[in-house]
């Protein structure tokens, strides 16, 4: 999968910290030695879908148009009816208008941090960066409250996780596939899928062969406990390895062509299919990304060829999906970029495009508790800010950790023992779920 470039040009993947602490992803050995379990919770939901849109999608060219408003600012897409009365979206996504009962459109959603990276960390932990401290993921959190068993792994990132663990430790990190599915062919990870040509019987040859070397050195080394720890999540790596269900929960080939076809053809229609199989399999929280919102040139263009046509289908296709299996119930869906796009186009190119503004902004929510097919908050005429009461990154998330059933107010301790409040000025969202 193509790597997204920022217009600051910084690969996300390779910013991966703010402040003292940093991580990116880990293989499959490494998650699962420094994997840890916990106690599960009951929540409204029990697993959760992230999808991330990296570049800042514009809200007025997709969930919060302006008809009404100047030229300069509406730009050339005109808005669509729902399956909800007097809900309206971009003409550009067709699908989505058709599923509206099923999710939440967020409007006026907003915030002061204009810089890729440090929004991005926002959005991904409903914590405002500071540089003292890294405040972990969704999914970091969600693996240390509710942990899947040894077969399967508590966090994913398809393909690459934007947020690491913070000050939970590495222990809580993704398991990062490096790689997006590609319809009809089959799919694989480093270190679950197995090779070709190996099968389970030469696994568990190997596995014999290296448990006489671990008696070896353990004659030697009695007292290491770093070898205890090695033997004991090289099990566990096994365990996987060797697991027909965890293998069957990454080959997306085993579904049928009626039901993959509605997520489309491209990676992120396949990442967001993907994601459904792995939560229907036991993974608490799987992170997609679909980059390319990053639009100071040729705004319109880029996205109804592009990015519009992928998002529709893929999470239409993953609504529809998930309330096909009967999972739409028990998991919560956020979908969010770092910020929105300047109401005024700009004259960059011949079309214009649309610049950072962190001033408003969408977020779509799903699943779980969440009631669909309702808007909450509004922006002004000019889609430049919110019209009333302000809803923030970190009432957002608040609101996603209640719907999973975590306290949002959980105070966690750092590495260092030092008591941090996991959102520390989010309120929920109550009218999400009623």
């Amino acid at each position: 999968m193509q790597l997204n470039r920022t217009c600051d040009g910084v690969k996300r993947r390779d910013m991966l910290k703010i402040g003292s602490l940093s991580f990116g992803g880990l293989t499959l050995p490494n998650y699962l030695a420094m994997a840890n379990n916990g106690q599960a919770t009951q929540g409204r939901a029990d697993r959760a879908i992230f999808i991330e849109l990296p570049g800042g999608p514009s809200h007025i060219d997709t969930f919060d148009l302006k008809p009404n408003a100047p030229s300069e600012i509406r730009g050339s897409f005109n808005p669509i009816k729902t399956n909800v009365p007097g809900i309206e979206i971009s003409e550009h996504l067709p699908k989505l208008a058709k599923v509206a009962d099923k999710f939440c459109i967020l409007r006026g959603v907003s915030h002061t941090l204009a810089a890729h990276r440090l929004g991005q960390e926002y959005v991904n932990t409903g914590s405002k960066p500071i540089p003292a401290l890294e405040y972990p993921s969704f999914g970091a959190v969600l693996a240390k409250e509710r942990p899947s068993d040894a077969e399967i792994p508590s966090l994913v990132a398809v393909p690459k996780a934007a947020q690491g663990p913070g000050f939970l430790g590495i222990r809580y990190a993704a398991l990062e596939t490096n790689s997006t599915p590609t319809q009809g062919q089959p799919y694989s990870v480093r270190g679950i899928s197995l090779p070709d040509g190996i099968g389970v019987h030469e696994v568990n040859r190997r596995q014999a062969l290296l448990k006489k070397l671990d008696r070896r050195f353990g004659e030697l080394e009695q007292s290491d406990q770093l070898i205890e720890g090695l033997d004991q999540f090289g099990a566990q790596a096994y365990s996987m390895i060797t697991s027909s269900r965890a293998r069957q929960a990454f080959d997306i080939g085993q579904e049928p062509e009626s039901f993959s076809r509605q997520f489309g053809d491209d990676s992120f229609g396949q990442s967001c299919l993907l994601a459904l199989r792995l939560v229907e399999s036991g993974v608490r929280l799987v992170s997609v990304q679909l980059g390319g919102w990053d639009t100071h040139q040729d705004n319109f263009t880029r996205l109804k060829s592009n990015n519009l046509p992928k998002l529709d289908a893929g999470l239409s296709g993953l609504l529809n999906g998930l309330e096909q299996r009967g999972l739409l119930g028990t998991t919560a869906v956020y979908v969010t970029g770092e910020f929105g796009r300047t109401p005024k186009i700009n004259q960059r190119s011949a079309e214009g495009g649309r610049d950072h503004y962190p001033r408003c902004m969408f977020m779509l929510m799903a699943g779980g508790a969440v009631q669909g097919g309702q808007v909450i908050g509004e922006s002004d005429e000019k889609a430049a800010g919110p019209r009333n009461e302000t809803i923030t990154p970190d009432d957002v998330a608040a609101s996603f950790y209640y719907n999973l059933g975590i306290d949002p107010t959980t105070e966690f301790n750092s590495m260092t023992g030092r008591p941090i409040t996991l959102v520390r000025d989010g309120n929920v969202i109550k009218e999400l779920f009623s």
